[in-house]
């Protein structure tokens, strides 16, 4: 069994447990459970009372569940969260803690065909029950499809061309290995940004196929409905897309960053920041954690 930092390395760890201001009789949420690091330090904080409800739609990540009666995983997609939880009859809750994006085992795992380092199937679901891959999407997609996708999720420069020249090497030969990908962006991969740019259309795909963006949208819009007032809600994202939707919700109560305000000119958002600037890790933690360089956690408190 793969566990803690074998599976994943956990970012700003003391950050987003002082954001979460964990009470040791409390209920929390940890929506991307992953490799469990996150969960196993709340349980640590965690009385006899207190409850840990956790959420991974991958099956690789069920395998590191703490045998531990105060814990829970869900086997979901976080989209959900609210309806599992009242099922679990657990709303609401003091806190919720998100570490988005892919973890260092869906990266490392060639099979899984997250990364363009690794020779792969073309795949990139983090739940394997879905059925449309990576490989498939490349198939389904026509060039205004793929240029949409390419500019929204991976802000790649030079779309246009980009997909076009997926479509010249679709149509000679089936694009279903990561391999493969690579081979077909040779042509408009820049020799001098190449791991950054293909870094970007695999981004672009994997958060296509994942629907990521939209699970994340849900997970916002609901959270104001799953935290009790005073209760925590901790993000931290890895891009830009992430970081601004997370921002925007944060500071407004609306995902597109406008102020909502009722009928006598006060603010109607949910959520106050416990501070104005995202909390970045430091120089030390991306020396032993490489991975931790793009992150940025908001902590924001339910009004």
């Amino acid at each position: 069994m793969t566990t803690g930092s074998d599976y994943h390395d956990p970012v700003l760890l003391q950050a987003c447990l002082e954001g979460l201001n964990i009470r040791p009789d409390g209920v929390y949420v940890d929506v991307t459970f992953g490799g469990g690091g996150h969960s196993r330090a709340i349980l640590e904080r965690l009385g006899e009372f207190g409850r840990l409800v956790a959420f991974d739609r991958d099956s690789d990540a069920w395998r590191n569940a703490p045998d531990d009666p105060r814990f829970t995983l869900v086997r979901s997609d976080f989209r959900w969260i609210k309806n599992h939880l009242r099922y679990l009859e657990m709303l609401p809750v003091d806190g919720l803690l998100a570490d988005l994006g892919v973890s260092s085992h869906q990266f490392d795992t060639g099979a899984r065909g997250f990364s363009f380092r690794f020779s792969g199937p073309l795949d990139m679901r983090m739940d394997r029950r879905a059925e449309r891959t990576a490989a498939g999407l490349l198939d389904e997609l026509d060039e205004q499809g793929l240029i949409d996708l390419l500019r929204k999720y991976g802000e790649v420069e030079g779309a246009p061309r980009v997909a076009r020249t997926i479509i010249a090497a679709r149509s000679q030969q089936r694009i279903t290995s990561t391999n493969d990908l690579v081979a077909a962006l040779a042509p408009v991969t820049p020799r001098q940004e190449a791991n950054s740019f293909l870094a970007q259309v695999f981004q672009a795909l994997r958060i296509a196929v994942n629907d990521e963006l939209g699970s994340l949208e849900r997970l916002l819009t609901t959270s104001a409905e799953v935290i009790k007032p005073g209760g925590r809600l901790v993000v931290m994202s890895y891009h830009s897309l992430e970081d601004r939707l997370v921002k925007n919700w944060m500071r407004s109560g609306d995902l597109g960053g406008a102020e909502n305000k009722d009928v006598f000119g006060r603010s109607s958002r949910p959520f106050k920041p416990t501070s104005n600037k995202a909390i970045q890790p430091t120089e030390e933690e991306i020396r032993t954690n490489p991975r931790a360089r793009s992150a940025r956690l908001r902590i924001a408190e339910r009004l």
